[in-house]
């Protein structure tokens, strides 16, 4: 039969455990990877400092985070009586400095304290093009509707963004001890940039990431740009904006990520996870029916046989409690 589709199968690495902390950061596709994470209860932090998209934000909060150093006065703005900070995602806004500034803390703390603990760190470039402040010339990683009169848009280059890189291989060497460093390019396309200049972003992208692969150790590239555009290649797999992959396109790129770096004990347990997370979801007819009531003392029953793997004291509890059982 011939084939219609290139289906990309990545290189098998088999190399993250269920004991592996991880953190992703970077652009909206870190929140899906991350999400997938979370629901398959891996010890992760996603995105803690919000949507970033360009390199070099992304690094210089890492390494902020990684030596607890937070933003300087001048990243702070007042825009419409709101402060906002440059380096930061518009979530974090406040109508009091003082108040954003605590926010702020908070955050690079939390960050601090979680990456004293991970092993795996995977960051999704989104976009090359960066904004630069004309006052000081900071790239920064947010705009905050502030008039673009006030920056300069342009695309750096992959050597800057492994010289960025650099710098932040350097702190997270002297500071934390990791497994490693997974890099990928966000599928999201940035069609305000015009498609042309979109696929030149990307295209600076990629080859960054295959320079900073074969440069630092422990540092790998995993294809989800590439399984977007190559192997799912086709319009259905994009939501109604045609800019952002479907749930889909999310779940089929997950699945390859965690068969690239799951080991089949992993994979196992994931998949009796799935299982127990579609009978949860299962709504009967008949909720105080017997055959219902034996289905969720059943799910009970799986739910205490992955305990040892699992935090699944919620699930249980929650589960009990529809059957009128306390502890």
């Amino acid at each position: 039969m011939n084939e219609f589709r290139t289906e990309m199968i990545p290189v098998l690495k088999k190399n993250i455990d269920r004991k592996s902390a991880i953190i992703t950061l970077g652009s909206c596709f870190s929140d899906a990877i991350g999400s997938k994470l979370k629901e398959n209860k891996f010890e992760t932090l996603v995105n803690p400092f919000g949507t970033v998209y360009n390199p070099i934000s992304i690094h210089r909060l890492l390494a902020n985070a990684i030596q607890a150093k937070y933003p300087t006065k001048e990243t702070y703005l007042r825009s419409q009586d709101i402060y906002f900070n440059y380096d930061f995602h518009s979530r974090f806004f406040s109508s009091s400095e003082d108040d954003l500034v605590h926010q702020i803390k908070s955050v690079v703390d939390t960050s601090h304290q979680f990456l004293r603990k991970t092993r795996v760190i995977v960051i999704t470039y989104g976009t090359s093009f960066v904004y630069q402040r004309n006052d000081n010339h900071h790239i920064v990683a947010n705009c905050h509707k502030v008039p673009g009169k006030e920056f300069t848009k342009r695309l750096i280059s992959s050597e800057e963004i492994v010289s960025s890189f650099k710098n932040l291989f350097d702190i997270i060497q002297e500071h934390i001890s990791l497994d490693r460093i997974i890099l990928t390019v966000s599928p999201v396309r940035h069609v305000k940039d015009t498609l042309e200049r979109n696929n030149l972003s990307k295209a600076v992208l990629r080859v960054a990431c295959e320079q900073i692969e074969g440069q630092f150790p422990s540092v790998e590239y995993f294809p989800s740009y590439e399984i977007m555009m190559d192997d799912l290649r086709d319009y259905r797999f994009y939501k109604r904006d045609l800019i952002h992959p479907t749930d889909q396109a999310e779940d089929y790129i997950w699945e390859r990520f965690a068969h690239t770096y799951f080991s089949e004990s992993t994979l196992k347990l994931l998949r009796e996870w799935d299982g127990i997370q579609k009978a949860m979801a299962h709504r009967p007819h008949q909720v105080n029916g017997v055959s219902h009531q034996a289905f969720l003392l059943e799910t009970i029953k799986r739910l205490e046989e992955v305990k040892p793997h699992f935090d699944v004291e919620s699930e249980i509890t929650k589960l009990k409690s529809l059957l009128g059982i306390t502890t």
